[in-house]
C-alpha cells in the first residue's frame, strides 16, 4: 500500500545553485547527499515533513555526474525541473508486482539501491499519464 509522497524528484544542471535557492527562498536544508554512480548523479535530499508512518517528505535535487545518465539525457530534452514523483511503500516489491499486474509496466524486474539505501523502482510515464514514477521502500522503518 502506498503511504506517502515520498519526494518529488527535481533535475537541475547546478546542484550547488539550486540547493541555495531552496535554502535562500524556503528555508529548506540538506538533510542527506550522495552520488549514485549506477544512476549518474549526484543529489541532495531536502527534508519537507516528517509523516504519520516513520517516514518523511522531501524534495530530491539531481545533478547528472556524466552525459549518458538518464538525467543528463532528460536535461538536455526537457530542461531543469521535475523529474519524477516517487511514493513512499512499506513493500516496493509487493506494490510493484500488484502494479504490474494492472498493465503498468516496471522498469526494473528487481528493486535496486536508492538514495540513503532504500530500495526502489520505476514505472513508465507512458503508462502513468507521462508522469515517471518511483516506488520507495525506506532502508529503516523510523526514519527515512
Amino acid at each position: 500500500m502506498l503511504t506517502r509522497i515520498d519526494h518529488i524528484g527535481i533535475a537541475c544542471f547546478d546542484l550547488d545553485k539550486t540547493v541555495e535557492f531552496y535554502r535562500a527562498t524556503y528555508g529548506f536544508e540538506v538533510f542527506h547527499s550522495e552520488v549514485n554512480e549506477e544512476q549518474g548523479v549526484r543529489e541532495a535530499m531536502l527534508k519537507i515533513n516528517d509523516t504519520g508512518d516513520g517516514g518523511a517528505s522531501y524534495l530530491q535535487l539531481l545533478e547528472p555526474t556524466r552525459e549518458d545518465s538518464t538525467v543528463a539525457k532528460w536535461l538536455a530534452k526537457n530542461g531543469e525541473g521535475v523529474h519524477h514523483i516517487a511514493f513512499g511503500t512499506a513493500d516496493v516489491d509487493g506494490d510493484a508486482a500488484d502494479i504490474k499486474s494492472k498493465g503498468v509496466r516496471v522498469l526494473y524486474d528487481e528493486p535496486r539501491i536508492g538514495s540513503m539505501g532504500s530500495r526502489i523502482t520505476f514505472l513508465h510515464p507512458k503508462d502513468c499519464g507521462g508522469v515517471l514514477t518511483e516506488l520507495v521502500t525506506s532502508a529503516t522503518t523510523t526514519e527515512h
